[in-house]
Order: structure tokens, then sequence, then C-alpha cells
């Protein structure tokens, strides 16, 4: 575990990477090459039905600053600029979007070992300012999270959340959508030594009453083979198997099928990701 308790999107977010992180039904390919003064390029491509998107990122690293630039196959040009540590803890980052000239945007955060706080604001004339903070230690931590229009005068987001760390288990719950929603998470190591955890989490909607629940597992085969797998309460379930077949180039199976209606067929994604 890290000293400080982290920002306020960490709360939960081990749980999240185990029941959500790398499932996919599409079909994506992504390639990274390193030029020799340190530039890298990434090339990515989806296919998602009968619908190509691919994007190319270029990031360059100088010092403390790192420049992302993003083009996509819809015309968007994607930048962000991060400064690392201009002083102790502070990181400043800085990204917008063309042609959209309302998408600037100044992001601050700063780390301390009982603080995690994040800031930013739009570079608009009614911009929309966002802030989350959290205190406590990297065993117990309490956060909040919102933003506000400017411009209309309203709390756009509004969420509260709540971590409990310890050696092999973390758990955490939300109250999110202005009080609507309310999630917890809970994510166990069983085996350190196989990578073997489970995971649940639970949604409970307060104006329609519903309740969304899902867990899963995951377990390392060997070194460099892993698989997951998790259901909810809807019938959905889903497995992948993740291969590291060379350092850092990884390749994904992914499937899901509707355990409600069998005579549909199972949905299957392919993955990708190649770094000479």
């Amino acid at each position: 575990m890290g000293k400080g308790p982290g920002l306020y999107t960490d709360i939960g977010k081990k749980a999240r990477d185990l029941l959500y992180k790398d499932y996919q039904t599409d079909q994506k390919f992504t390639l990274t090459t390193f030029s020799p003064t340190g530039v890298a390029i990434t090339s990515a491509g989806t296919k998602k039905g009968d619908l190509f998107v691919a994007d190319v990122n270029t990031q360059l690293k100088n010092r403390n600053v790192t420049t992302d630039i993003k083009v996509d196959t819809s015309s968007n040009l994607f930048t962000t600029i991060t400064v690392d540590e201009p002083a102790p803890g502070l990181k400043t980052i800085f990204s917008f979007r063309v042609p959209d000239q309302r998408s600037g945007k100044v992001e601050l955060q700063y780390l301390h070992d009982y603080a995690g706080i994040s800031s930013s604001i739009g570079l608009t004339a009614n911009p929309i300012v966002n802030f989350s903070g959290v205190f406590g230690t990297n065993v117990l931590a309490l956060g909040t999270d919102f933003s506000f229009d400017t411009k209309t005068g309203n709390f756009t987001k509004c969420n509260a959340g709540l971590s409990f760390s310890n050696v092999d288990l973390i758990a955490s719950v939300a109250l999110n959508e202005k009080g609507d929603s309310l999630n917890a998470s809970y994510y166990h190591i069983v085996n350190p030594l196989t990578n073997t955890a489970v995971g649940a989490e639970v949604t409970h909607c307060f104006s329609t009453n519903e309740n969304t629940i899902t867990v899963g597992t995951q377990h390392a085969l060997d070194p460099l083979t892993m698989v997951k797998a998790r259901v909810n309460n809807a019938g959905k379930a889903s497995a992948l198997i993740q291969h590291e077949w060379r350092p850092r180039s990884l390749f994904t199976i992914s499937g899901e099928v509707d355990t409600k209606s069998i005579d549909k067929s199972a949905k299957v994604g392919l993955a990708l990701a190649l770094k000479p």
C-alpha cells in the first residue's frame, strides 16, 4: 500500500479493475513503438460491429513535462500536457481538444501523506469547476467529489466515498448521483503468490429501487497468463484469458454470454497490444 490515501478516483479502484478491466466484446489492436530520442507512438484500431475507429497517440517526455497528442478518425485532436512535481507532491495537467474551443481545462493534483486533492476548471467564460478531496491514511480514507456549473449555478455532480484498506482486503462505499445511488465494493487477495483475488460490487438506486450485483475473481495460471471471470444478477457471465507472450505485449481473449438467453450467441472480443 502507498503512504497516503490517494485521489478520489482510487476509492474502489481495485474492485473495479478486477470486475471490468480488460473485458471487451470488440476487436482491438494496439502497437506502440519508441524512437531513439524516447518519443512513443501508439497506434490503435478497434472494430465495433461494422464500425471501425482508430487513433494515433504521440507521447513526448522532456524532464518532468509529458506531452500527449492524439488524433482519431473523426479528425479530433486531443492534447494533454502534464507537468510532474513542479513542487513536491504537485502535478499540473493542461488539456484541450480541437475543434472544440470550449474543451480547454487546467487540473491540479496534490498528494500528501494524509490528503489527496484534485481540482480542475474549464477555460471558458462560464466554466465548470471540479473538486475532489480525500483525507485520511492508506488504511482509512474519506473523500468527496463534486462539480459546479458557474453558468447555471447548479451542482452537476456531488459524490462522497469511504475506503478501508488492509494488507489483503479493500472495502469501500460511495454515495453517488447526488445521493440517488449507493455503491459498495469489496476486493480480497486470496493468494498473493498466484495473484488470486475475489471482488464484488453492489449498487442500489433509490429512485428506481433497483440493485445491481457483480462478483468476480482472477487467478494467474503462471507468471505470464491470467484468467478472470465475473457474473452479475442480470445473468451476464464473462470470462477472459490474458497472456504476456513477450515483455509488455499482451494477447487477450474475452467472452460474454447471457445465461438467461442461452439461444443468443456469445459475444467474443480479441485484443492484441504490442510493445516491442
